[in-house]
């Protein structure tokens, strides 16, 4: 991509990024997100109606009688973006290839943190961390971010969602609001990754996939490539065999995320390349809010 077709493709994602942020998503962000972050304050007594969960013990003994700690809001969060840049991410054969839709969600996530005063930070992942952006403010930081997800070039191919959370998990020490933007075309088993990364942080799943990957179409002899892999092979698309083979392989793959999801206690979001992100993410704030 030459720059200057780049510098058009950032500005566009920019425009309406923005425009979501400020006039749609603002106020959903923030009813989702602010608020559950929750930074301690301090103890004073204990009142009729409180929670004895929050009784400081050690203050309680030290003084006789009961004392509660106090929390309050976080006004400003940390969010983090793990972002799939594995090979798959330039498939599109129904509305935008995979990664320009992954880059629009991520702008108008970030773009919505902004809006909040929230820092954003990035991690590229393949089947390894390709690079770690550290949450800042502002708009120019915001633009560099778009420009990575629309430019970056990994030097991996695969996808290990695993890897990722564990280094996330071990990178950042304070509690963020983490987006794990994928395909979640990935063999490996991520199950005890994210839930100890949705134990320490609030991660939140966003699956970009196109319609196409869901189902065979009916066009005779066809030659499919491996993107992860690099591997090529003939398959019959006119074989029922062949396609139910492949529905039930879609089937399982999108049990095993949702399930996965459902155990770890993860908020799931999915998204076509041809539908309206904006409709998906604000069922998704909604559903939090």
């Amino acid at each position: 991509m030459d720059r200057n077709e780049l510098f058009k493709k950032v500005r566009k994602i920019e425009i309406k990024a923005k425009g979501l942020s400020q006039n749609i998503f603002a106020g959903e962000y923030h009813s989702a997100f602010k608020g559950r972050g929750m930074a301690f304050s301090e103890v004073r007594e204990y009142q009729y109606g409180d929670d004895v969960r929050d009784i400081d013990w050690n203050v309680t003994a030290r003084y006789g009688r009961p004392y509660v700690k106090v929390y309050e809001e976080e006004r400003e969060l940390t969010v983090m973006l793990l972002v799939d840049v594995s090979a798959s991410k330039d498939f599109g054969a129904v509305g935008d290839v995979k990664r320009e839709m992954m880059a629009q969600v991520a702008a108008t996530l970030a773009f919505s943190a902004i809006e909040n005063n929230d820092k954003v930070g990035v991690i590229f992942f393949s089947d390894k961390v390709e690079r770690f952006i550290p949450p800042q403010k502002g708009r120019k930081h915001i633009l560099l971010v778009i420009r990575e997800l629309l430019d970056f070039k990994p030097s991996g191919t695969g996808t290990d969602i695993n890897h990722v959370l564990e280094y996330m998990t071990g990178a950042l020490k304070k509690r963020c609001t983490t987006f794990l933007v994928s395909d979640f075309i990935d063999a490996h088993d991520y199950e005890k990754a994210m839930s100890i990364a949705n134990h320490k942080h609030d991660l939140i799943a966003v699956q970009v996939y196109d319609k196409r990957e869901s189902q065979l179409p009916n066009v005779g002899l066809m030659r499919v490539r491996d993107a992860e892999r690099g591997t090529e092979r003939w398959i019959d698309t006119s074989s029922r065999r062949v396609r139910q083979a492949y529905d039930r392989w879609w089937y399982e793959h999108q049990q095993r995320m949702t399930q996965t999801a459902q155990r770890c206690k993860v908020d799931l979001v999915s998204v076509a390349t041809d539908e309206d992100y904006v409709k998906a993410l604000m069922a998704l704030f909604r559903q939090r809010g």
